[in-house]
């Protein structure tokens, strides 16, 4: 797109009452809006800012672990295939809150089939078996953070 047309945009947003416009000229499209629109986005951030708090709250999280311990317990029989986390982000097992889990405890997957989704810069990923078996251990808490290469779920 030309940036003359780009500045007459520009022009025409600042001479009149329109907040945003978006121009779309085959694949390309450009988005511009005041400033006032950016100061409403800028109040978002701030919001989510609470959520690491949780996560920084670590004794809530290291009970769950505690919980996992039993599931280490039988880590000494996790000899099935590890599925880890191919990025940072937050795990889910269900694709909303009220939605029955993608996976639980001795069920039997296929290959491709989705096993949890993890969220990444607002980007809801879905995570898919590599490895036909039954769920042997899901080692990650529903909502909690997870880091690269973490191990997430177990199948035999």
């Amino acid at each position: 797109m030309d940036i003359r047309k780009i500045k007459k945009l520009i022009e025409l947003l600042e001479e009149s009452d329109i907040g945003e416009i978006e121009i779309k000229e085959g694949e390309e499209s450009v988005r511009i809006s005041r400033g006032g629109k950016t100061a409403t986005n800028m109040m978002y951030p701030p919001q989510y800012a609470p959520q690491p708090a949780p996560t920084v709250a670590p004794p809530a999280v290291s009970a769950p672990t505690t919980d996992a311990t039993p599931a280490e317990s039988g880590s000494s029989s996790l000899t099935g295939h590890i599925i880890k986390s191919p990025m940072v982000g937050t795990f889910y097992l269900s694709p909303s809150p009220s939605s029955p889990p993608f996976v639980e405890v001795g069920k039997h997957v296929k290959v491709g089939d989705v096993i949890c989704i993890i969220e990444a810069m607002k980007m809801m990923n879905q995570i898919e078996a590599d490895k036909a078996g039954v769920i042997e251990a899901i080692l990650v808490d529903d909502g909690e953070p997870l880091e690269f290469d973490q191990p997430m779920i177990t199948i035999v």
